[in-house]
């Protein structure tokens, strides 16, 4: 169970909610995206949300600030949130502009509300749980865009959801998150897409 419970920690690590989402918008859409326009943007965001923040988490270990990549101290969490939200801004602002697309825009309009507000609970201090915080986006993401294109994505999203509960057993059985915190980071993530959708569904 432990392996297990380690396993789904490190497939659906927060660090890799950003690419997924861009993946996840360009098998849904049913709108013609080139090659160069797919690569126009999903390269970048896998070098600005994977290899930055992995090179970035090493240089934070290296000087003593973290200690793991679960980042289990509320402390260690407050610089990774602050380069993660620097990496999505410049996301928001450089990538998707030189190729649009606007369910693209907000979604990544919603990571940065969601990790805004976990860098502020730190300061109550809360331990929001960035997993889940994570799960919450890419569920509420799917569902939106299965309304949005009117794509019948109810396996994908079913999936999503036992995956969010997998994630969620994981944390509690590794001792990682309370019950409050684990519930907390899905509703930050899922509120904060949900509260993008008034301006592109």
């Amino acid at each position: 169970m432990r392996i297990l419970s380690q396993l789904a920690s490190y497939i659906f690590h927060p660090i890799f909610v950003p690419l997924a989402g861009t993946v996840s918008y360009f098998l849904i859409t049913p709108k013609y995206t080139t090659l160069e326009m797919r690569s126009g943007n999903i390269l970048p965001v896998f070098i600005l949300t994977i290899i930055i923040p992995i090179l970035s988490f090493f240089i934070l270990k290296n000087l003593g600030i973290v200690g793991s990549i679960f980042l289990e101290k509320t402390e260690e969490r407050k610089y990774p949130l602050m380069i993660s939200l620097i990496l999505l801004f410049m996301i928001l602002l450089k990538v998707i502009p030189d190729n649009y697309n606007v369910e693209l825009y907000f979604f990544f309009l919603g990571l940065i509300a969601a990790s805004s507000t976990c860098l502020l609970l730190l300061y109550i201090p809360f331990k929001t749980s960035l997993h889940m915080m994570g799960m919450g986006s890419i569920l509420m993401y799917l569902i939106a865009l299965s309304f949005h294109f009117e794509r019948n994505i109810v396996m994908a999203i079913s999936l999503m959801f036992f995956a969010s509960g997998l994630v969620a057993s994981s944390r509690l059985y590794l001792k990682a998150h309370t019950r409050t915190e684990l519930l907390i980071g899905f509703l930050v993530g899922a509120v904060s897409q949900l509260l993008t959708l008034k301006f592109w569904l």
